[in-house]
């Protein structure tokens, strides 16, 4: 049986210990040390605006659920086995399978405790992703997706769907345990869709207000591999509102930005929940953003093979999709750059973890190689990450390489301090 909520105080030692470690004014320290705080929802109990931020990446989203693990296990030797991620962070954010990561960590179980533990996601992964993803096998399985993919999604996302449904049931974004923001792409308005529940918290916005599972289905709908999703939402007065709903990748792979822009929103508009921050106050916020890991190093695409390609070319050759790669990837890493510069020249690199494996090769690349063998090396991966050294992204040679002005600790290490 599940304990309650963690205490105030349990928190606060927590918060106290992260705000030792990050970049933060004397004045304000001294000033929060003068009184109380009182528990509440986040982030009005601590100093920090904490944003936890997870990539899209199908399959790979194994990765940062290790990750996620471990950074769970280090709570816990502070707070008590019954912490969890989202009693931390006051917005988590998910694109596609970070999308879904990010649901199974803020929805409320029956005694509005987190429905799944961080340890409990690989098992997940392991359990469904073949199901989701089923591997054609034998000497014309290759010649089969291909054909496959010619007449329509790759798969037809019933499994997803299904196990989706069951899970998260009627719960709605505004039920939450703390505040999530999921990117999606409406493909009949052309524009990205943002599910926020910063903003369904409006009493005029509740069209937003959709179930939590549309909206993991509807993020998780990568173009080529699942099919799009269509639903409705109506709010109390009757009005409906409709949504033609694919991957929130194809705007935001690394919603790190997008919760940031999100929470800048609130501050702006003088939320109440949040206390005195000004705009660009970097030195409040402490983001972690976990990547699902990258295919770039390998090479498999260059200029000399695609100058040749066509459509179809771009939408499939080798066995993978160029077209969904590319810009993915191009999302994921401009969104680390310009987050890493930002709180660098306002000096609150100290305040920014990005955690990310760019050395994935063959099918560890792939988003839905869902084979057993292959998930096991996904989860191998993600270990042997937390011993790597902090990286960020290298506009210059496409590469994570560690900043040239922190010294050289491990990403496991960071996740500690």
């Amino acid at each position: 049986m599940q304990a309650s909520h963690p205490s105030c105080s349990q928190i606060t030692t927590l918060r106290n210990t992260i705000v030792s470690c990050v970049t933060y004014p004397q004045e304000i320290r001294n000033m929060e040390s003068e009184k109380h705080i009182i528990c509440r929802h986040p982030p009005t109990y601590g100093n920090l605006i904490t944003v936890l931020s997870i990539d899209g990446g199908g399959i790979r989203g194994i990765i940062p659920a290790v990750v996620l693990t471990f950074l769970e296990s280090e709570l816990q030797k502070l707070d008590g086995e019954e912490a969890r991620i989202a009693d931390y962070f006051d917005v988590i954010a998910g694109t596609s399978t970070g999308g879904l990561v990010t649901a199974m960590l803020a929805a409320p179980n029956k005694k509005r405790r987190p429905l799944f533990a961080a340890k409990d996601i690989k098992a997940f992964y392991m359990n469904h992703a073949p199901k989701i993803f089923p591997q054609l096998r034998g000497p014309f399985g290759r010649m089969m997706r291909i054909f496959r993919s010619m007449s329509g999604p790759s798969y037809d996302g019933k499994h997803l769907h299904e196990v989706v449904r069951e899970k998260l049931g009627s719960t709605r974004l505004h039920q939450t345990l703390t505040n999530v923001v999921i990117p999606t792409f409406d493909i009949k308005r052309l524009q990205p869709t943002i599910f926020s529940s910063y903003e369904v918290k409006k009493k005029n916005n509740n069209t937003m207000d959709a179930l939590l599972s549309d909206i993991c289905i509807s993020t998780s709908a990568a173009p080529t591999y699942l099919p799009a999703h269509f639903f409705r939402t109506e709010d109390c007065h009757g009005n409906i509102k409709e949504f033609n709903l694919i991957d929130g990748g194809v705007a935001a792979n690394n919603p790190a930005l997008v919760a940031i822009g999100e929470v800048s929103k609130q501050i702006f508009k003088k939320n109440p929940d949040f206390f005195p921050v000004k705009p660009m106050d970097y030195g409040r916020f402490l983001v972690i953003s976990l990547g699902t890991g990258s295919p770039k190093i390998e090479g498999k695409y260059n200029a000399q093979k695609a100058k040749s390609w066509g459509v179809l070319d771009w939408l499939l050759v080798g066995g993978s999709t160029p077209l969904v790669d590319i810009f993915t990837q191009a999302s994921a890493d401009m969104v680390d750059i310009h987050i890493a510069a930002v709180f660098k020249v306002l000096h609150s690199e100290q305040n920014y973890l990005r955690i990310q494996d760019d050395t994935l090769e063959g099918t560890l690349a792939s988003v839905d190689v869902a084979t057993r063998d292959n998930l096991e090396k996904l989860a191998n991966v993600g270990e042997i990450l937390l011993n790597k050294p902090v990286s960020r992204a290298n506009l210059e040679t496409g590469q994570m390489m560690p900043p040239c002005d922190d010294s050289e600790i491990t990403n496991g290490e960071a996740l500690k301090r």
